[in-house]
C-alpha cells in the first residue's frame, strides 16, 4: 500500500443469483455489502436474481451501462449443476477476460477446501469500463475473494499496480 495515494471509492453493485435466497437470507451478498462498505466502497445497488441466464444477463446489461456502477460482484450460479448458469450468463457481455481471477480465485480456494475447488467456475472480466467479479454462493468463496483477490486490486493504494489505475483508459479504442 502507498501511503502517498489516497483511497478512491467506488460504486459496486452486488448480485446474488439463487431461487432460494431472499434478502434476509442473503449471507453471502449482505456480507459481500459490508466487507465492501468496511473497506470504503459505496453500494451501487444490490439484487437477488433467479437462477435465469437470461435475469443474470439483463440484471448485469443494466449496471454496465449504467455510469454510476463502476463493479459488479455477482455470487452464486458458478457450480456445475444444471441451473448454474452464471458464467454462461456473464461471459457473453464481457469485453475482455481476467483469466488470472479464476485461476488465483481456485489456487487460494485450494488451501480451504482442496480438490473441491476445481468445481468453481469463478470468472471476472471487463464489459464497458465495468469490472464484474463473480464469485461461488458460499460466505466463506465471497470472503476469500473479497478479502484475498478484489480488495486489494479495487484500492488504488496498492502498488505495483491495480484495477483502479486501469479505468480512465478501459474504453479506449
Amino acid at each position: 500500500m502507498s501511503e502517498q495515494r489516497a483511497f478512491i471509492p467506488l460504486n459496486i453493485a452486488i448480485m446474488t443469483v439463487s431461487d432460494t435466497r431472499v434478502e434476509e437470507t442473503d449471507k453471502s451478498g449482505n456480507k459481500l455489502k459490508d466487507m465492501l462498505e468496511k473497506a470504503g466502497h459505496k453500494l451501487a445497488d444490490k439484487a437477488i436474481v433467479p437462477d435465469d441466464i437470461y435475469k443474470i444477463r439483463a440484471t448485469a446489461s443494466g449496471w454496465i451501462v449504467n455510469p454510476d456502477v463502476q463493479v459488479i460482484i455477482a455470487t452464486g450460479g458458478t457450480g456445475l449443476t444444471g441451473r448454474d448458469g452464471t458464467p454462461e450468463a456473464i461471459t457473453p457481455l464481457l469485453d475482455k477476460v481476467i483469466d488470472g481471477f479464476g485461476e488465483m480465485f481456485r489456487m487460494l480456494s485450494y488451501e480451504t477446501i482442496g480438490t473441491s475447488t476445481l468445481q468453481s467456475r469463478a470468472v471476472a472480466g471487463v464489459a464497458n469500463g465495468t469490472f464484474i467479479f463473480c464469485l461461488p454462493g458460499s460466505t466463506g468463496a465471497c470472503k476469500d475473494g473479497w478479502s484475498k483477490l478484489i480488495s486489494a486490486q479495487l484500492d488504488y493504494r496498492t502498488q505495483p499496480c491495480n484495477l483502479v489505475e486501469l479505468m480512465p483508459r478501459l474504453l479506449e479504442r
